[in-house]
């Protein structure tokens, strides 16, 4: 049975060690000047080379040779820890003796003294995996070890271990190992393994890898299996299933175009050809990535070439950092629901959508454009020029004058004469007659706020100032959120031709009570066909009282229809 490449090519020596020399040259100094302490704690992520560190370590301490440079890896005791028959080298993985038991029985063993070695060595993989009271039963032997006794702790999760087991130990962190380290290793093992790996195909394994030497060999080992002695991209990108760096490119075109039918049609494409919609989002967050680097740093990646960079150099010119940074957050999210979702391209599709919408920038340029549309002196009436909502390109427009070439609204500029008025509507049946055109522009900004300004209808409006009548005191806050009130009011000022602000009231405010007068006009009253009809049943007026009418609709007669017959008992019925 052959052997397993992360196995086969594991580190023996603090050279063969990969992208942690902070680490390796710190115990190699310890080591000639012997100052070995009998507790060490090595945390980094997966794959990095903890374990395969604490075993080199091992075979150092109680390595024969007389060199100074050790572990030798020749000695009788170098060789029985490299074949795993060395009785004093002891490995316990947490993960699975994670009860009080098992390190008190580390506890009573650990006082023996070694058979062969010079250091009875343990090795405790996964330590954040014990409970609490196995770590204050390993607390002990760590303050009062032995002499003879050296242990080593592992882990990824280091934040999980008590601050009194941290305090005891020389820590040394492990860090994602380099591309350039990993490349230069993969292609010393391919090189002895007779493999034929192209140049593009150990690039993407690297990277693929994300910063885990083990992961590297395990695909390495896997792709061996698959091709044979060569190995290209695209075998690489069929196993992972992968796609172009082409098609990665195009689709950050369409987004930076924001193009939304080509880029969900190209997303919908790449998938059914087999992609992996989370190793797209993947790949396509790292493209996002490379291009915000470009745009902040000039800095491209390592691993592309000269014809690459000066692509992505093009490319990072069609986005605003704003958006860019908008993208990759969405994109991020993307990769968290990925994992959960029943539509595995659903994620990737709203974040495309949502990555080309209006941001809040250009609502904030919108609504600084319309008010110095509002300031700007009127013009006599040559010099006037009117540009109509929705007007087709190539018509009549009037240019910028600054500098500044960030989009401005189409905004009906008007005399203050005709200012709030269309022929002889009045401003508030102009609105209330466009209100669902409003309600649909703001639903394609932004859904939550329109569903929320769906039950705040209009009500009065005073000059600029339009009064919202919120169903609840919860429509009233989330309407008067400052990101929800500047898109109601751009949008309204859009549609209005000027500028507009608003505020929201509650049903009963404003609401105005009097006390019952003998001056009232009963007779109108009566005539109203609902009190006629509590008359006919026998009752009776007796107070009348005045209340404001609802916010919902409007009165219906000449009269105010919300005077209400109130029984002679003096308790409303209803």
């Amino acid at each position: 049975m052959s052997q397993a490449f992360y196995r086969k090519w594991r580190p023996r020596t603090f050279d063969e060690v990969v992208g942690q020399n902070h680490v390796t040259q710190t115990l190699r100094n310890a080591l000639k000047s012997g100052r070995i302490v009998h507790a060490y704690l090595l945390s980094g992520p997966r794959g990095t080379g903890k374990t395969s560190t604490a075993r080199i370590l091992a075979k150092a301490v109680n390595c024969l040779a007389e060199a100074e440079d050790k572990p030798c890896s020749a000695c009788a005791m170098c060789h029985a820890i490299d074949e795993g028959r060395a009785i004093d080298l002891i490995e316990i993985d947490a993960a699975s003796h994670t009860s009080v038991e098992d390190i008190r029985a580390l506890r009573d063993k650990i006082g023996f003294a070694p058979s062969e070695a010079r250091y009875k060595f343990y090795i405790i993989d996964e330590v954040h995996m014990l409970s609490k009271s196995a770590f204050n039963a390993l607390l002990k032997t760590l303050e009062e070890p032995p002499p003879h006794a050296i242990l080593v702790l592992a882990t990824t999760e280091p934040h999980k271990i008590p601050p009194t087991v941290l305090s005891r130990c020389q820590r040394f962190d492990f860090r994602p190992i380099p591309l350039k380290d990993m490349l230069t290793r993969l292609q010393g093992i391919a090189a002895q393994e007779g493999l034929e790996v192209h140049a593009g195909a150990l690039d993407l394994i690297a990277r693929q890898s994300t910063g885990s030497m083990r992961d590297a060999e395990s695909l390495l080992d896997q792709l061996s299996s698959f091709g044979g002695q060569e190995i290209t991209l695209e075998q690489v990108q069929t196993m992972l299933g992968t796609v172009s760096s082409q098609a990665v490119k195009d689709l950050v075109d369409d987004l930076a175009a924001c193009d939304v039918a080509s880029g969900l049609g190209r997303l919908g494409r790449t998938i059914a050809d087999g992609a992996d919609p989370q190793q797209l989002n993947k790949e396509l967050l790292e493209y996002l990535r490379s291009l915000l680097l470009i745009k902040t740093t000039s800095l491209g990646p390592s691993y592309i070439t000269p014809e690459q960079l000066a692509e992505m150099v093009e490319q990072a010119k069609k986005f605003d950092l704003d958006r860019l940074v908008t993208a990759i957050k969405l994109f991020s999210q993307a990769a968290s629901d990925l994992k959960s979702t029943t539509q595995p391209q659903l994620p990737m599709e709203l974040a495309f959508v949502e990555a080309t919408l209006p941001r809040e920038s250009d609502t904030a340029s919108q609504h600084r454009a319309i008010s110095a549309t509002e300031s700007k002196p009127s013009t006599s009436p040559s010099e006037e020029t009117t540009v109509t909502i929705g007007e087709p390109a190539g018509a009549s427009s009037v240019a910028p004058s600054s500098a500044d070439d960030t989009p401005r609204p189409k905004v009906m500029q008007e005399s203050p004469a005709s200012l709030g008025t269309e022929g002889n509507d009045p401003p508030l049946t102009r609105l209330q007659d466009n209100w669902t055109d409003i309600l649909a522009s703001i639903k394609r900004r932004n859904m939550h706020v329109e569903a929320i300004i769906r039950d705040c209808p209009p009500t009065t409006m005073d000059g600029e100032v339009i009064s919202l009548t919120a169903a609840s005191p919860f429509h009233k806050e989330k309407l008067e959120d400052d990101k929800a009130k500047r898109l109601v009011e751009d949008v309204i000022s859009e549609t209005m031709g000027h500028l507009c602000r608003i505020k929201c009231i509650l049903p009963r405010e404003g609401r105005k009570r009097r006390a019952p007068s003998q001056n009232d006009d009963l007779q109108a009253i009566a005539d109203d066909y609902m009190i006629k009809a509590g008359l006919e049943l026998g009752g009776k007026i007796g107070d009348v009282q005045l209340a404001g009418p609802s916010p919902h609709e409007q009165p219906a007669r000449s009269f105010h229809t919300d005077h209400r017959a109130v029984p002679a008992d003096g308790h409303d019925k209803e």
